[in-house]
Protein backbone atom coordinates (compact mmCIF):
# COMPACT_ATOMS: atom_id res chain seq x y z
CA UNK A 1 0.00 0.00 0.00
CA UNK A 2 0.71 3.56 -0.72
CA UNK A 3 2.03 5.25 2.09
CA UNK A 4 -0.31 8.20 1.14
CA UNK A 5 -3.22 5.76 1.38
CA UNK A 6 -2.51 5.02 4.84
CA UNK A 7 -4.71 7.16 7.39
CA UNK A 8 -2.48 9.11 9.66
CA UNK A 9 -4.22 7.37 12.80
CA UNK A 10 -2.96 4.39 11.03
CA UNK A 11 0.35 5.24 10.24
CA UNK A 12 0.83 7.39 13.73
CA UNK A 13 0.05 3.45 15.56
CA UNK A 14 2.57 1.80 12.97
CA UNK A 15 5.42 4.40 14.00
CA UNK A 16 4.54 4.24 17.79
CA UNK A 17 5.01 0.08 17.60
CA UNK A 18 8.43 0.73 15.24
CA UNK A 19 9.92 3.08 17.95
CA UNK A 20 8.88 1.73 20.74
CA UNK A 21 10.45 -1.86 18.67
CA UNK A 22 13.65 -0.35 18.15
CA UNK A 23 14.05 1.69 21.48
CA UNK A 24 15.17 -1.82 22.91
CA UNK A 25 17.44 -2.74 20.72
CA UNK A 26 20.72 -1.83 18.85
CA UNK A 27 21.07 -3.65 16.02
CA UNK A 28 18.71 -1.79 13.48
CA UNK A 29 21.06 1.19 14.20
CA UNK A 30 24.54 -1.13 13.82
CA UNK A 31 23.13 -2.69 10.61
CA UNK A 32 22.53 1.39 9.33
CA UNK A 33 26.34 2.02 10.72
CA UNK A 34 27.68 -0.65 8.75
CA UNK A 35 25.37 0.28 5.78
CA UNK A 36 26.59 4.17 5.64
CA UNK A 37 30.19 3.78 6.57
CA UNK A 38 32.15 6.32 7.72
CA UNK A 39 29.20 8.60 6.92
CA UNK A 40 26.95 7.00 9.14
CA UNK A 41 26.52 9.93 12.02
CA UNK A 42 26.54 7.79 15.59
CA UNK A 43 24.97 10.69 17.40
CA UNK A 44 22.23 11.41 15.39
CA UNK A 45 21.25 7.52 14.95
CA UNK A 46 18.85 8.10 12.25
CA UNK A 47 16.20 5.64 11.19
CA UNK A 48 16.52 7.35 7.36
CA UNK A 49 18.67 8.28 4.77
CA UNK A 50 20.60 11.33 6.84
CA UNK A 51 24.25 10.92 6.83
CA UNK A 52 26.99 13.06 7.36
CA UNK A 53 27.27 14.95 3.65
CA UNK A 54 23.62 15.55 3.79
CA UNK A 55 23.94 17.36 7.23
CA UNK A 56 26.47 19.14 6.50
CA UNK A 57 24.95 20.10 3.32
CA UNK A 58 21.53 21.18 5.40
CA UNK A 59 23.49 23.10 7.60
CA UNK A 60 25.05 25.41 4.74
CA UNK A 61 21.47 25.55 2.77
CA UNK A 62 19.66 26.70 6.02
CA UNK A 63 21.77 30.34 6.11
CA UNK A 64 20.53 30.63 9.91
CA UNK A 65 21.71 32.61 11.90
CA UNK A 66 21.94 32.07 16.04
CA UNK A 67 18.82 32.48 17.90
CA UNK A 68 16.58 31.63 14.87
CA UNK A 69 13.35 29.02 15.13
CA UNK A 70 13.96 25.39 13.18
CA UNK A 71 11.62 23.38 12.90
CA UNK A 72 12.36 19.52 12.24
CA UNK A 73 9.27 18.38 10.31
CA UNK A 74 8.54 14.34 10.61
CA UNK A 75 11.10 14.89 13.07
CA UNK A 76 10.96 10.97 14.62
CA UNK A 77 13.34 10.32 17.55
CA UNK A 78 14.80 13.75 16.88
CA UNK A 79 18.86 13.27 16.01
CA UNK A 80 18.97 15.47 13.04
CA UNK A 81 17.25 18.38 14.11
CA UNK A 82 19.02 18.53 17.55
CA UNK A 83 22.47 18.46 15.80
CA UNK A 84 21.74 21.10 13.20
CA UNK A 85 20.48 23.14 16.20
CA UNK A 86 23.40 22.53 18.27
CA UNK A 87 25.54 23.61 15.18
CA UNK A 88 24.31 26.23 14.15
CA UNK A 89 22.84 27.33 17.80
CA UNK A 90 19.48 27.55 16.94
CA UNK A 91 16.41 27.06 19.05
CA UNK A 92 14.37 23.88 17.82
CA UNK A 93 10.63 22.50 17.11
CA UNK A 94 10.60 19.47 16.50
CA UNK A 95 6.90 17.76 15.29
CA UNK A 96 5.76 14.37 14.18
CA UNK A 97 3.07 12.11 14.41
CA UNK A 98 4.36 9.09 16.53
CA UNK A 99 3.39 9.70 20.30
CA UNK A 100 6.34 7.43 21.19
CA UNK A 101 9.01 9.24 18.56
CA UNK A 102 8.40 12.20 20.47
CA UNK A 103 8.75 10.64 23.75
CA UNK A 104 12.12 9.61 22.64
CA UNK A 105 12.94 13.19 21.31
CA UNK A 106 12.08 14.98 24.38
CA UNK A 107 14.40 12.62 26.20
CA UNK A 108 17.34 13.33 24.27
CA UNK A 109 17.40 17.11 24.57
CA UNK A 110 19.65 16.86 27.64
CA UNK A 111 22.77 15.42 25.57
CA UNK A 112 22.73 17.82 22.66
CA UNK A 113 22.06 20.60 25.16
CA UNK A 114 20.15 22.98 22.93
CA UNK A 115 16.53 24.69 23.30
CA UNK A 116 14.13 21.94 22.12
CA UNK A 117 10.46 21.05 22.29
CA UNK A 118 8.84 18.07 20.26
CA UNK A 119 4.85 17.50 19.97
CA UNK A 120 2.88 15.41 18.41
CA UNK A 121 1.55 17.29 14.74
CA UNK A 122 0.98 17.22 11.39
CA UNK A 123 2.95 17.87 8.47
CA UNK A 124 -0.32 19.37 6.82
CA UNK A 125 -1.39 20.60 9.81
CA UNK A 126 1.74 21.80 12.07
CA UNK A 127 -0.54 23.88 14.08
CA UNK A 128 2.48 26.62 14.23
CA UNK A 129 1.99 30.62 13.18
CA UNK A 130 2.51 31.94 10.04
CA UNK A 131 6.06 32.92 9.49
CA UNK A 132 7.04 31.53 12.85
CA UNK A 133 10.15 29.22 11.53
CA UNK A 134 13.81 30.83 10.09
CA UNK A 135 14.01 27.42 8.83
CA UNK A 136 12.44 24.01 8.17
CA UNK A 137 13.88 20.16 7.31
CA UNK A 138 11.79 17.48 6.11
CA UNK A 139 13.91 14.51 5.76
CA UNK A 140 12.50 11.39 4.44
CA UNK A 141 9.01 12.46 5.47
CA UNK A 142 6.91 13.92 2.82
CA UNK A 143 5.95 10.84 1.37
CA UNK A 144 3.73 9.56 4.41
CA UNK A 145 1.43 12.70 3.99
CA UNK A 146 -2.00 12.19 2.20
CA UNK A 147 -1.14 15.49 0.29
CA UNK A 148 2.15 16.04 -0.01
CA UNK A 149 1.17 19.99 -1.94
CA UNK A 150 -1.15 20.25 0.83
CA UNK A 151 1.76 19.39 3.02
CA UNK A 152 4.70 21.84 0.87
CA UNK A 153 2.09 24.61 1.39
CA UNK A 154 1.75 24.28 5.29
CA UNK A 155 5.39 24.25 5.55
CA UNK A 156 5.92 27.17 3.28
CA UNK A 157 3.21 29.07 5.35
CA UNK A 158 5.45 28.75 8.85
CA UNK A 159 8.63 29.53 6.89
CA UNK A 160 9.98 33.26 7.31
CA UNK A 161 10.07 35.09 3.92
CA UNK A 162 14.07 34.79 4.46
CA UNK A 163 13.99 31.31 5.19
CA UNK A 164 14.26 28.08 3.70
CA UNK A 165 12.43 24.62 3.68
CA UNK A 166 14.84 21.60 2.94
CA UNK A 167 12.81 18.71 1.58
CA UNK A 168 14.88 15.32 0.39
CA UNK A 169 13.00 13.81 -2.52
CA UNK A 170 13.55 11.19 -4.88
CA UNK A 171 13.02 10.05 -8.39
CA UNK A 172 13.56 7.49 -10.96
CA UNK A 173 16.07 8.62 -13.22
CA UNK A 174 14.92 9.82 -16.70
CA UNK A 175 11.63 11.00 -15.41
CA UNK A 176 10.56 14.84 -15.10
CA UNK A 177 10.05 14.94 -11.52
CA UNK A 178 6.38 16.10 -9.79
CA UNK A 179 8.14 18.10 -7.24
CA UNK A 180 8.45 21.22 -9.95
CA UNK A 181 4.94 21.21 -10.34
CA UNK A 182 4.25 20.64 -6.12
CA UNK A 183 6.56 23.37 -5.12
CA UNK A 184 4.65 25.87 -7.74
CA UNK A 185 1.31 24.59 -6.27
CA UNK A 186 2.28 25.37 -3.08
CA UNK A 187 3.60 29.19 -3.14
CA UNK A 188 7.24 28.34 -3.45
CA UNK A 189 10.51 28.57 -5.32
CA UNK A 190 13.32 26.03 -5.90
CA UNK A 191 16.53 27.60 -5.12
CA UNK A 192 18.81 24.55 -5.00
CA UNK A 193 18.63 21.12 -6.13
CA UNK A 194 21.53 18.90 -4.69
CA UNK A 195 22.10 15.50 -5.68
CA UNK A 196 22.55 12.47 -3.71
CA UNK A 197 24.46 10.57 -5.27
CA UNK A 198 25.18 7.63 -2.85
CA UNK A 199 21.89 7.49 -1.43
CA UNK A 200 20.38 4.45 -3.43
CA UNK A 201 23.46 2.63 -2.85
CA UNK A 202 23.03 3.36 1.03
CA UNK A 203 19.62 1.79 0.78
CA UNK A 204 20.57 -1.18 -1.33
CA UNK A 205 23.30 -2.05 1.14
CA UNK A 206 20.82 -1.83 3.80
CA UNK A 207 17.86 -3.58 2.72
CA UNK A 208 20.38 -6.38 2.33
CA UNK A 209 21.74 -6.41 6.07
CA UNK A 210 17.96 -6.43 7.00
CA UNK A 211 17.17 -9.65 4.65
CA UNK A 212 20.78 -11.16 5.70
CA UNK A 213 20.15 -10.77 9.66
CA UNK A 214 16.49 -11.57 9.17
CA UNK A 215 16.61 -14.01 12.08
CA UNK A 216 18.13 -11.53 14.87
CA UNK A 217 15.94 -8.83 13.83
CA UNK A 218 12.69 -11.43 14.42
CA UNK A 219 14.72 -12.39 17.78
CA UNK A 220 15.48 -8.16 19.01
CA UNK A 221 12.23 -6.49 17.36
CA UNK A 222 9.51 -9.06 16.99
CA UNK A 223 7.73 -10.60 13.81
CA UNK A 224 5.73 -7.42 12.98
CA UNK A 225 8.68 -5.00 12.92
CA UNK A 226 10.48 -7.99 10.99
CA UNK A 227 7.96 -8.72 8.27
CA UNK A 228 7.71 -4.69 7.92
CA UNK A 229 11.33 -4.36 7.27
CA UNK A 230 11.71 -7.68 4.93
CA UNK A 231 8.66 -6.41 3.10
CA UNK A 232 10.01 -3.01 2.47
CA UNK A 233 13.92 -4.31 1.19
CA UNK A 234 12.43 -6.98 -1.13
CA UNK A 235 9.65 -4.37 -2.50
CA UNK A 236 12.24 -1.73 -3.09
CA UNK A 237 15.49 -3.19 -3.20
CA UNK A 238 14.92 -3.89 -7.51
CA UNK A 239 13.76 -0.25 -7.74
CA UNK A 240 17.07 1.15 -6.42
CA UNK A 241 19.13 0.92 -9.58
CA UNK A 242 17.14 3.64 -11.38
CA UNK A 243 16.96 6.40 -8.64
CA UNK A 244 17.86 9.72 -8.02
CA UNK A 245 17.86 10.79 -4.99
CA UNK A 246 18.05 14.96 -4.29
CA UNK A 247 17.66 17.10 -1.62
CA UNK A 248 15.54 20.06 -2.70
CA UNK A 249 15.86 24.25 -1.06
CA UNK A 250 12.59 25.70 -1.45
CA UNK A 251 11.94 29.23 -0.01
CA UNK A 252 8.36 31.51 -0.36
CA UNK A 253 8.64 34.15 -3.00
Amino acid sequence: MNHATIPTTVLSAQFDRLHTARAHSTLPARLYAVAMGDDYPDEVAPSSSCDWPLLELMATRLHMHPRQLLVDAGCGTGGIGLWLARALAVRLEGIDISPAAIEQATARRSHFAVPATFRVADLENTGLPDGRAHGVVCVDALSFTTDRVNALRELGRILDPDGRLLVTRAVRHGVEPRWSTQVRAAGLVVEHVDERPAEPAMWARLYQLWIDHAGELRRELGDEQTQNMLREAHTRLPTLPGRRAVLLTLRRP
